[in-house]
């Protein structure tokens, strides 16, 4: 599902292949427990100001995903109580820290400007294509035909549990890319039938590999809450290498993004199988690494931080490794 990344960027016809092979380009295989990498500037542009996002339902999404989702997207720019820390507008600083590290490495505690995420609009789609999709044929047109090519509107896909996204679950529970015109997406897939030992970890016990801990979902869906994750690791991937000539580590043709390189942790002391060291709610047990608004709680995947050139979580400064 990651052709149209880099095909306006490829041309040996043998790369051009490869990477028409679902999970294969984009760090599908990285594992950051095992893999070194560094991410870096490569004169690209990234993300900035304000950022409007056309969500488009596909399929019926539960009503606790649209609810929960829509609440991580609104808190992303609120700072939140002082009192109720640490508050997710924290992690989002890092990501907005990229625009700094573009004209040299960001001093740590120096402010960077605001890059405002906002739900311009909203569709659903009732199976119009299918229940299974790809993205090198369905979403351009679910795009086209809905979007209409608004260059001011980065699509945001979210399927339903009874839709099978081609790509996702195989090494990747969200992706991101461009189709035409330097045209970006987001899509993210419903985890609960197609694949929760995969994209559901760490809410759901992992299909393959070492066994750990598993997280009680602080919204109480194990879905919603895994689908935040992914969308999460998506937005900070869009936003810092929407065209594949921004930040990011690796080669041209199979990128490590910002998210990417720190896959599968979410507090200190995470190891394969171990998400790491994160909040649970003394009352309920639920597990959660930043608060919200409205008395929402999520957890949060670690990023590459560009001040520091490591992976960096919101919990960090909360555990000791």
């Amino acid at each position: 599902m990651a052709s149209f990344f880099s095909i306006r960027l490829i041309s040996l016809n043998l790369l051009l292949l490869i990477c028409f092979i679902p999970s294969i380009c984009y760090g599908a295989t990285f594992d950051p427990f095992t893999d070194k990498t560094k991410i870096t500037y490569h004169d690209g542009p990234i993300l900035t100001g304000i950022v409007n996002l056309h969500i488009i339902w596909y399929g019926k999404p539960e009503e606790i995903q649209r609810e929960v989702i829509m609440d991580f997207l609104e808190t992303l720019n609120t700072e939140g109580d002082k009192k109720v820390q640490p508050h997710i507008s924290r992690w989002w600083n890092v990501v907005e820290s990229y625009q700094l590290a573009m004209k040299g490495k960001p001093t740590i505690g120096v402010e960077s400007p605001k890059i405002k995420v906002k739900v311009e609009k909203e569709d659903t789609i009732d199976y119009a294509y299918g229940k299974v999709l790809t993205t090198q044929y369905d979403i351009p047109r679910l795009i086209k035909d809905v979007n209409h090519g608004d260059p001011n509107l980065l699509p945001l896909i979210i399927t339903a549990k009874d839709v099978s996204m081609h790509g996702l679950c195989a090494g990747k529970c969200a992706d991101h890319g461009i189709f035409e015109n330097n045209k970006g997406f987001i899509v993210i897939g419903d985890p609960e039938i197609e694949c929760p030992g995969a994209c559901g970890w760490p809410f759901h016990e992992v299909d393959a590999g070492p066994k750990g801990p598993i997280f009680k979902p602080p919204n109480k869906n194990m879905a919603a809450d895994a689908m935040v994750v992914a969308l999460a690791s998506a937005l900070v991937n869009t936003i810092t290498n929407p065209q594949n000539t921004g930040f990011y580590g690796g080669i041209e043709f199979d990128p490590i993004e910002s998210a990417t390189a720190c896959k599968g942790i979410f507090g200190p002391g995470a190891a394969p199988g171990n998400p790491g060291k994160v909040f649970t709610d003394r009352k309920n047990g639920e597990n959660f690494s930043a608060h919200g608004n409205n008395g929402r709680k999520f957890l949060l995947p670690a990023i590459w931080n560009p001040a520091t050139s490591t992976c960096w979580t919101i919990t960090s400064r909360y555990f000791s490794t």
